[in-house]
């Protein structure tokens, strides 16, 4: 799964700035290659994961970067929105 993003205003291209991808559509082509996009459908894996977690099986804090309490939300937004090293997924605790 990724995210996606339509616009990225601290990207490094003016391409990635607007939300596009150049690549080699001939080689692309020729290759007989294709290209299938979509949202991942969460609802059907929903109930799985969550009982995989609470079976203590699966472990997704090792995924979290940062602890934050519900009031530094903005705070945690900003540095994650701007891809600051190191912050990947935050939990905040009301």
């Amino acid at each position: 799964m990724g995210v996606y993003v339509p616009e990225d205003p601290g990207a490094e291209s003016e391409l990635a700035r607007n939300g596009k991808l150049a690549f080699g559509y001939g080689t692309f082509f020729f290759k007989g290659q294709s290209m299938g996009t979509g949202r991942c459908n969460t609802k059907q894996y929903n109930a799985r994961l969550r009982d995989l977690i609470t079976e203590g099986i699966a472990t997704p804090g090792s995924l979290v970067s940062h602890e934050l309490e519900l009031d530094q939300a903005a705070e945690g937004y900003e540095h994650f929105d701007k891809r600051h090293d190191g912050w990947t997924k935050v939990v905040l605790h009301p």
